[in-house]
């Protein structure tokens, strides 16, 4: 049984172990499932790289639906990062996003979905990079598993230790503002590993398409916690 299908099993077998990670109510909350892909021509390389202008975007999609959260991007192969240097060392640009990301306000809560600690954290401020990022560490009956929160505001990383205990539905952090979180338009990046590789503070959360096979392996679909999307 490979990684990800135990994550199933376990998740299956304690429902009830799985909490928030941000505030939503399935029966009330719209959300709005964002195309960051080639497909979506209305979104141009002038408006992505002016962040606040991408966000005056997102948010207009956000009101014009009455969206609580956008959401999507689980392997996805998006051409937004063109608008980072970033994105674009070596012969091949990453461009396949590796976590779902949450769109909504700056200061929107965050919350660990199960009970752990912390692996790690660290500001990752580079345009285009996650900004303010922690990283959470849970033992699932035997099973490693990681998340990263991306995006945060720098507030959210003051008083914190490695080895720290966070509790279910406990706030671990906020969503930050443009210029603080990378400068994207305030959301979440969430995503989950198995192996962080020896790598704390960060881990990639754009990879380039050539590996997604590779990727699959070690990051499975975040909606498996998060339970946002139908499955």
């Amino acid at each position: 049984m490979d990684a990800s299908t135990r994550l199933a099993a376990y998740i299956k077998a304690h429902p009830d172990a799985i909490g928030k990670i941000v505030d939503f109510n399935a029966d009330t909350d719209r959300l709005y499932p964002f195309d960051f892909t080639a497909a979506n021509t209305e979104l141009s390389l002038d408006i992505v790289t002016d962040s606040e202008q991408f966000s005056r975007w997102i948010n207009a999609k956000l009101t014009a639906s009455n969206s609580r959260y956008g959401i999507g991007g689980y392997m996805e192969h998006r051409t937004i990062y063109a608008r980072s240097a970033l994105f674009d060392a070596g012969n091949e640009p990453r461009r396949l996003h590796l976590g779902i990301d949450i769109w909504s306000d700056a200061g929107t809560p965050v919350y660990s979905p199960l009970n752990g600690t912390i692996h790690s954290f660290q500001d990752n401020d580079n345009f285009g990079d996650y900004g303010p990022t922690i990283i959470l560490q849970y033992d699932l009956d035997g099973l490693i598993l990681y998340s990263l929160y991306g995006h945060l505001s720098r507030k959210s990383l003051a008083g914190l230790s490695t080895g720290q205990s966070v509790s279910k539905n406990q706030k671990i952090a906020a969503l930050g503002h443009i210029n603080e979180n990378g400068h994207w338009p305030p959301h979440l990046h969430f995503q989950l590993m198995f192996d962080m590789e020896g790598k704390t503070g960060d881990y990639p959360g754009v990879g380039l398409y050539s590996e997604k096979e590779k990727y699959l392996k070690n990051i499975p679909d975040p909606n498996l916690i998060l339970g946002f999307l139908a499955k």
